[in-house]
C-alpha cells in the first residue's frame, strides 16, 4: 500500500487562547496516532512499511507543529501517554488495519472540532489540512482492510 508524503504547514504563530483547549485535544489524538503507527507495524507485511512510515512521519510532523504553535500561544503542550489502550486488541493484519483507520478518524474529529473553535485563518488552514489528511490516511487504511463503505460521508463528524 502506497501513500503519497503529505505537506503539513508548520506555522509557529501564536494560537488564539479560547482554541487552546481544542488544539490540545488534537494534539492528544496525533501522540495517540503515533503510538498506534508503532503498535501495528508489529503485526503487518513488509508492504505496509511505506504507508506506516509515510502515516507516522505526517503525525509526528504535526505534532511537533502543534506543540511549536502551542508554546508560541504561551500554552504547555500535553505530553503523550506512555500507552495508549486501542479500542480492541491488536493481533494481526486485519485488526491492525482497524486500529490505523480509527486513528485517522480520531485525529479528524479532533481537527474538526479546532476548525468548529477558532476564527484563526491560520489555525483553520492548518486544522483543514490535517483533517483532510487524516480522512484520506483513513479510507486508505479501511480500503486496505475490504471496508465498506470506505469512507464516512463527513470525515471528522463524531461517532
Amino acid at each position: 500500500m502506497t501513500q503519497p508524503t503529505t505537506t503539513t504547514t508548520t506555522t509557529t504563530k501564536a494560537i488564539p487562547s479560547a482554541s487552546v483547549d481544542a488544539v490540545q485535544k488534537a494534539l492528544g489524538a496525533e501522540h495517540a496516532a503515533i503510538w498506534t503507527y508503532s503498535l501495528v507495524s508489529a503485526f503487518l507485511p513488509a508492504s505496509f512499511n511505506a504507508a506506516l512510515s509515510d502515516g507516522v512521519t505526517s503525525h509526528r510532523a504535526r505534532r511537533d507543529a502543534t506543540e511549536r504553535a502551542l508554546t508560541a500561544a504561551g500554552a504547555t503542550p500535553k505530553s503523550a501517554e506512555a500507552a495508549y489502550v486501542p479500542p480492541q486488541p491488536v493481533t494481526d493484519q486485519a485488526s491492525s488495519l482497524a486500529v490505523l483507520a480509527l486513528a485517522e478518524a480520531d485525529a479528524t474529529v479532533a481537527w474538526r472540532s479546532v476548525l468548529e473553535n477558532t476564527d484563526d485563518a491560520d489555525l483553520r488552514k492548518s486544522a483543514l489540512e490535517y483533517l483532510t489528511a487524516s480522512a484520506v490516511r483513513a479510507t486508505r487504511w479501511r480500503k486496505a482492510a475490504g471496508a465498506n463503505p470506505a469512507t464516512p460521508a463527513l470525515p471528522g463528524q463524531p461517532g
